[in-house]
């Protein structure tokens, strides 16, 4: 099924990008909000019907009452304060209970809410981008053990885009949170830059299902738990090599800023392709002389003869004439077959 995920963003959400206290590089913090405007005008060009932002709670309103893996907002609005800073967004509440329901119909059961709150984790990377439309946040519990896992994170977000596909609409994805940062901790002046651009150059190349292999210990260790966000939206892009990537560390927080502007990714060729309709009849042929000897006899005696039996086109009839390797290989025929005939046919030879 062809994706309806348009593009998307992996954006920092640090409070200092707000509040910008003395100890804070205003260098760096500008870099960062250049770099999100520009992702956010590359974004808006793309016309999107829908904008959705996987963002984790700061231990806020879902702390005591429910920490549910995953939350989706359906209220109409959703509003916050931080910094001296109002938020106000308004919210697909209909897509946002069209997404539950579909959601369940994959097997995911999140919680939804028509009254969540909007805080930094939101508001920041929404104002970097100059993002002012409708917008549908879905939140990650990231801070609360029991998480989610990695896997499961990415998992929803495949869940997502097939549900937006399913429901027409073009959609782009943003994810708060990352990389590097110990708030509250004794670590707090130590993030993992070596750590942080090892994974970073993973999702530079497009590989994004990298980030399953990340596990609760390790994002923990590394002070990656909001990693968990940057995962679900991995699930909705799909392994496609970002158009922006840049770092920008600090003292405190490593400053990640990923852009996707284009379609999933071309699949490769594999190297064991899937077996095309119109190659049927020729692989056939070549399974009979890997596996027959009554065949490879009958090739042996006429190659000719032999290849009129299986109603092949002119070239497929040339190159299994030919045992043409290169030929029979870059038709998209499964090598493996190939290899074991012309392999048996030289043992014959050789005899």
């Amino acid at each position: 099924m062809q994706t309806t995920i348009l593009g998307g963003a992996m954006l920092p959400h640090a409070p200092q990008f707000f509040t910008q206290p003395d100890t804070e590089d205003k260098a760096t913090i500008a870099a960062v909000q250049q770099i999100g405007a520009e992702i956010g005008a590359r974004l808006r060009a793309l016309d999107p019907d829908l904008w959705i932002i996987f963002s984790n709670d700061h231990a806020e309103q879902f702390f005591h009452n429910a920490a549910p893996p995953f939350t989706i907002h359906v209220g109409g609005e959703a509003t916050g304060h931080f910094a001296g800073r109002d938020f106000r967004w308004r919210i697909p509440g209909e897509i946002g209970l069209a997404l539950v329901r579909a959601l369940y119909d994959q097997g995911f059961d999140p919680a939804f809410s028509s009254t969540a709150k909007i805080d930094y984790a939101i508001g920041i990377p929404l104002t970097h981008l100059g993002h002012t439309a409708p917008v549908l946040p879905i939140y990650v519990n990231a801070y609360l053990p029991p998480q989610p896992s990695m896997e499961r994170c990415y998992a929803f977000g495949q869940a997502v885009a097939r549900a937006v596909t399913l429901l027409g609409l073009r959609t782009v994805v943003l994810s708060s949170g990352g990389m590097s940062h110990f708030p509250g901790t004794d670590r707090y002046s130590n993030p993992e830059l070596d750590w942080d651009n090892a994974v970073l150059a993973r999702l530079r190349e497009g590989k994004l299902k990298s980030l399953i292999g990340l596990g609760a210990e390790e994002l923990d260790d590394t002070g990656n738990i909001e990693l968990r966000c940057w995962a679900c939206a991995a699930g909705a892009l799909g392994d496609r090599v970002p158009d922006i990537a840049q770092m920008n560390p600090s003292w405190h927080h490593n400053y990640a800023s990923l852009g996707w502007f284009g379609g999933a990714a071309t699949a490769k060729q594999p190297h064991y392709p899937e077996t095309k309709p119109e190659l049927v009849p020729l692989v056939t042929a070549l399974h009979a002389l890997a596996h027959e000897q009554p065949a490879r006899e009958a090739y042996m005696a006429d190659p000719a003869a032999f290849a009129d039996r299986y109603g092949l086109t002119p070239a497929q009839h040339a190159a299994l004439v030919g045992l043409d390797m290169p030929a029979i290989v870059a038709m998209g025929t499964h090598p493996l077959v190939p290899f074991l005939a012309n392999m048996q046919m030289q043992r014959l030879r050789r005899g």
